[in-house]
């Protein structure tokens, strides 16, 4: 709980210099996306279903790492990401095992206990509001030497999972993978 309200803090500092008033309009943009991507979901898993031959699987993509990636959240726009973000972190249990792939600026935080933690976080399209995806990379690594700069893009892809800390849950992506992306702008 105090690493996520770390974070909140640092992005709510951030966002109080540029602060939403009535966000009905964004509300609404994030209604329609998500409208229209459950159609588009809905005509894609029907199209599969006709043309894929009965208990197959469609291919997932994979990443240079050899790691299949079963969502691709890079594909997404502003809006569409801060709202898949939010659906992951309150659906978690839809997610658990998938592979995923995310943009965003590198966070980091230590609590005062000493532990520490890194994350991916992604706005959306106004900047107002933030959302973020720890993750742990796989492997053994060192803060500061072995991660990107806080705030640089990176692209991070691992496994969905969650754990529990301090009587709360919480959700990462596990044995991840994480790169400075230089085309990515925020």
């Amino acid at each position: 709980m105090k690493r996520i309200h770390g974070l909140i803090i640092a992005a709510a500092a951030v966002m109080s210099l540029a602060a939403c008033g009535n966000t009905s309009a964004v509300n609404s943009i994030i209604e329609e996306k998500e409208a229209s991507a459950a159609a588009a979901a809905v005509t894609a898993a029907v199209q599969e279903s006709s043309s894929a031959p009965a208990g197959s699987k469609a291919p997932a993509e994979t990443e240079a790492s050899g790691k299949e990636v079963d969502i691709d959240l890079t594909k997404l726009d502003a809006n569409m990401l801060y709202a898949q973000i939010s659906d992951m972190v309150n659906n978690s249990g839809s997610y658990e095992g998938k592979m995923v792939r995310v943009g965003g600026q590198f966070a980091y935080y230590q609590d005062d206990i000493g532990r520490e933690y890194f994350a991916a976080l992604v706005s959306d399209a106004t900047a107002c509001c933030s959302q973020g995806i720890e993750f742990v990379l796989d492997g053994e690594h060192k803060y500061p030497d072995d991660y990107p700069q806080v705030g640089d893009n990176i692209i991070v892809t691992g496994e969905f999972g969650s754990y529990e800390e301090d009587g709360y849950t919480y959700c990462q992506l596990k044995h991840a993978d994480v790169k400075v992306d230089h085309t990515l702008s925020w």
